[in-house]
């Protein structure tokens, strides 16, 4: 039987996936029992209006627990990550922050007895010699990005924390994230978020992988029902725990470009392949997402037609405005 679930702390709650979870948690459970918590960028007006707000770091072990007695925490969602692109550029940083962070908040849960950690991984854990289409639940993992290194140990701990100390530890291999609400941070399947903007902008983008890669996505809404599902699940029908695929729709660049020149006929795309090209070469196209499915009921509502078509109206609408790139609630 699941434990109750009253307060939630969130880390990275200033992140593109973390700033939208967090409000939909505190719409959905009170926003006195989501804290949200922030390493050095500055929270937008709503999150920081809309409930508890604390600086915690997840490097910085003590601040953690500091923050969770003050609350009474019982959950923790570790959003907190440096992704592939940026990882890249600072490896040491993306392993320091990806895998001590989550190290922190297990050894917090182990040690503070909480009822639940959720920490999300990511397609980037797979690699050379996995098959690429209907990519299954179990496969070799040999991930190309320090990113991806640091998931599939994130993945591992986690499923070590359940078996040794029996935590409740669980996560999610995100896709590619798509969002109408927030920038992107980092990753290398930004550019599924961009290409909107500059469509509605100037007509005209640059697209920095090839016209004919393929990779999974999720639209912003199915990426946080899928986290909240799964957080609510009940721990003793999940027969996995640190690696659940979960898939929405699988498309390449050059069909998110058809699919907005639906509705923005003169809409122009250039490929430049820069070295995100080789991350994307080595990630999946598609998810064999048939556990995830089967263990909590996971469906997605989104594929590309409807996404696009939100995305377009509610990116239009901000530009009408004058504040496309003004997040909601800054």
């Amino acid at each position: 039987m699941a434990k109750k679930i009253q307060k939630i702390m969130v880390t990275g709650s200033v992140g593109q996936i973390g700033s939208e979870l967090t409000l939909d948690l505190r719409r959905k459970y009170g926003a006195e029992n989501v804290v949200a918590c922030g390493r050095k960028t500055a929270p937008s007006k709503e999150l920081k209006e809309s409930g508890p707000f604390e600086w915690a770091d997840v490097t910085d072990p003590e601040k953690m627990k500091d923050v969770c007695k003050k609350y009474g925490i019982d959950t923790i969602i570790n959003m907190a990550a440096i992704l592939s692109a940026t990882g890249e550029k600072n490896p040491q940083l993306a392993w320091h922050v990806n895998v001590t962070g989550l190290i922190n908040t297990l050894e917090l849960a182990r040690e503070l007895e909480l009822t639940q950690v959720l920490c999300p991984s990511s397609i980037a854990v797979f690699g050379a010699g996995c098959p690429q289409v209907d990519t299954p639940q179990e496969t070799v993992l040999r991930p190309t990005t320090m990113y991806g290194v640091s998931k599939v140990t994130g993945e591992l701990l986690c499923d070590y924390y359940v078996r040794r100390y029996g935590v409740d530890a669980r996560g999610l291999r995100y896709p590619g994230i798509i969002s109408a609400e927030t920038l992107p941070g980092g990753g290398t399947t930004d550019y599924a978020v961009e290409i909107y903007y500059k469509a509605i902008e100037e007509k005209r983008y640059t697209c920095f992988v090839k016209e004919d890669t393929r990779l999974p996505m999720m639209y912003m809404p199915d990426c946080i029902q899928a986290t909240i599902d799964l957080m609510e699940a009940d721990f003793d029908t999940l027969e996995h725990h640190g690696d659940f695929n979960v898939g929405a729709m699988s498309f390449s660049a050059g069909e998110l470009a058809a699919a907005i020149k639906k509705h923005i006929p003169e809409f122009a795309v250039d490929y430049e392949p820069d070295f995100r090209q080789k991350i994307a070469d080595s990630w999946p196209q598609s998810l064999d997402d048939s556990a995830a499915r089967k263990e909590w009921g996971w469906k997605p509502s989104y594929d590309i037609a409807a996404m696009t078509e939100d995305m377009l109206k509610k990116l239009g609408q901000r530009h009408a405005a004058g504040n496309l790139y003004k997040q909601p609630g800054s």
